[in-house]
């Protein structure tokens, strides 16, 4: 056994949101997430629930009374940041920034979904 599940990075953001199922069922549809290790905790909340996106591991919590929900941005690289920002609008997502080469090698943009974390899409063009 190693100190850490097979093909998990050792660094993984963790999320504390406002229903962290309909985030991980956003990613699902936006990224082509796959849902892994799930807990589930009182009153049909998500004590703890992860999904892999490419090479990332993603945890997630319900905000529950005394864990407030935190505002949090992800950035992620994408092979086409125009799709998948296209999937997110149609997923519910609110525009924050479209997609826009500015500066840098990346196109990126931003959305922020349901449970109020802002995602930042990039592809390098350059």
């Amino acid at each position: 056994m190693t100190y850490k599940p097979s093909g998990y990075t050792s660094v993984a953001p963790y999320l504390t949101v406002n229903d962290a199922q309909g985030t991980i069922d956003f990613l699902v549809r936006v990224f082509g997430a796959q849902a892994l290790r799930m807990v589930p905790g009182s009153e049909g909340t998500v004590a703890h629930g992860e999904v892999r996106i490419d090479d990332t591991v993603i945890m997630f919590t319900d905000a529950v009374e005394g864990w407030p929900s935190t505002p949090s941005q992800v950035h992620i690289y994408v092979a086409d940041v125009d799709a998948i920002f296209e999937r997110a609008l149609a997923a519910g997502a609110t525009i924050v920034k479209r997609p826009i080469q500015d500066g840098d090698a990346d196109k990126r943009g931003g959305f922020t979904d349901a449970g109020g974390t802002t995602w930042w899409v990039s592809t390098q063009v350059d």
